[in-house]
């Protein structure tokens, strides 16, 4: 089976759509924000604050070229579609998904967490302006879903509609 790129906007679901269906599909799930995590032994948001968003975008860049694995479903950040190399990258070794949500789902999910690193004080103004911008490269996906007031099976269950139908997926 082909390897599924998981992309979005911070607060989509990536990661808790990636794990079930993973599940559902008996495929191994790899977080690159984890494996970033795990190979600088810091996190995230100590990234950002000590080496800034150019050296995570770095790490980013290295941890997915090492990702393009049969079977294997890999749920990113969600700044990685800014790299067009990781765009390219994704397109090339596998097949994209793409999890939308409107603005304010965002906002919601994203309401209590403090660890993200590109929400300053001004969390709503911030939010529309990032997902307004990345937009256009996260449409570059060979699917997208609204996850928005869906539940996680629901999301699921398309997006194994989409790959029964897509014999790139079958193939490997």
């Amino acid at each position: 089976m082909e390897t599924l790129f998981i992309i979005g906007f911070m607060g989509a679901g990536k990661t808790t759509v990636g794990r079930e269906l993973g599940q559902r599909l008996s495929m191994n799930v790899v977080d690159t924000d984890e494996m970033i995590e795990k190979a600088c032994k810091k996190s995230i948001s100590s990234i950002f604050k000590e080496e800034g968003e150019a050296a995570f975008r770095q790490y980013e860049q290295r941890v997915l070229q090492t990702l393009a694995w049969p079977s294997t479903i890999v749920t990113t950040g969600g700044g990685i579609i800014i790299t067009e190399a990781n765009r390219k990258f994704m397109k090339n070794n596998g097949i994209v998904i793409f999890l939308h949500s409107d603005p304010q789902v965002v906002l919601e999910r994203t309401a209590e967490d403090t660890t993200r690193p590109l929400l300053n004080e001004d969390r709503e103004r911030q939010v529309t302006l990032l997902l307004n911008q990345r937009l256009p490269l996260y449409l570059e996906a060979d699917y997208t879903v609204n996850t928005s007031f869906k539940s996680v099976d629901t999301i699921v269950d398309e997006i194994t509609g989409f790959l029964t139908r897509d014999s790139r997926f079958w193939v490997k």
